[in-house]
């Protein structure tokens, strides 16, 4: 038994798991897991830096999480950041200022890193089976991209492509700082063509329409299934590898795109750092399920995080 501690630090948030893993069992046991909406990729798609307001607020959730960690006596430590910190041309400020902090240099890992982990997290639980067919195809939304990977045990084909709920809102939905509420069908077109464009890149090298089985992962997706389930709040375990069928995803998405600020923030399961980009992330996922022909995506709240624990035992 190994106690370790995963961060995973992305476009729109920072995340803690601090966990027991058992390869023999293959039991991962949660011992602290939480979330932080940072916003780090603010403005890089447009500026190709970090700005100094999102580093302060990494930072801080840097500090808290360094204090849980301390208190858990953990083994060892992993620290990924994925898009946002790729693109950015003063990265190096990041990762100084998380090696001072956590004592850990940050590793800014490729589109296909991120895919693998993001299938371990995903799939090291699920048994396949008639209900649950092989191969997966795992799509993980995040702020800045989307990591697509087939596989049956193991990873078959990934691919990282730079579509995201942070980045599809900054490029097509925010004109002079201000998000329109709601967006125009021109601007929902904008955005759908650049997923579709995505997706094109995508299948050259991931064989999407092979997969028998999607597994949806992030705060976008399940977000999506927390409404789609009414719940009165955020509820992980009522989460958990739900299911939501492709009527559902398109019913949301048109609800979302279509509500202001205020209608969105009013959803009792929605965080308030979701409200702005969680309509663009429901079009990703509406327009990736139509584009594979999916009737249903099988929610997971293990993902990125859990593979990243995995790989330290």
């Amino acid at each position: 038994m190994t106690r370790v501690a995963a961060v995973d630090c992305g476009t729109n948030s920072i995340r803690l798991l601090v966990a027991d893993a058992d390869p023999e069992t293959g039991e991962l046991t949660d011992l602290d897991r939480r979330m932080t909406i940072v916003r780090l990729g603010q403005g890089v798609d447009r500026t190709g830096r970090l700005a100094p307001e999102a580093l302060d607020r990494t930072f801080a959730a840097c500090r808290e999480y360094a204090e849980v960690i301390a208190a858990h006596g953990v083994d060892r430590v992993r620290f990924v950041a994925t898009s946002a910190s790729r693109d950015a041309s003063n990265r190096d400020d990041f990762v100084r200022g998380v090696v001072d902090i956590l004592g850990v240099e940050p590793e800014v890992i490729s589109g296909d890193q991120e895919a693998e982990f993001s299938f371990t997290g995903a799939t090291k639980e699920l048994t396949g089976g008639d209900d649950l067919a092989r191969p997966y195809l795992v799509v993980d939304i995040g702020g800045g991209s989307t990591e697509f990977v087939v596989g049956d045990t193991g990873v078959r084909a990934a691919r990282s492509v730079d579509v995201g709920c942070v980045r599809m809102t900054e490029r097509h939905l925010v004109h002079d700082g201000v998000v329109s509420d709601p967006p125009t069908p021109d601007e929902i077109a904008a955005m759908r063509a650049d997923i579709e464009a995505a997706l094109d890149l995508a299948e050259r090298t991931v064989p999407l329409k092979e997969a028998r089985t999607l597994v949806g992962l992030a705060g976008s997706v399940t977000t999506l299934s927390a409404i789609a389930q009414d719940l009165p709040a955020y509820d992980t375990t009522r989460i958990h590898h739900s299911r939501m069928t492709l009527d559902q995803v398109r019913t949301i998405t048109e609800r979302l795109l279509a509500s202001t600020h205020a209608e969105r923030a009013a959803v009792p399961s929605m965080h308030p750092g979701r409200v702005d980009v969680i309509a663009a992330g429901a079009l990703v996922l509406l327009t990736i399920m139509t584009r594979v022909g999916a009737e249903e995506v099988v929610v997971s709240e293990h993902d990125i995080l859990d593979g990243i624990a995995w790989s330290l035992t």
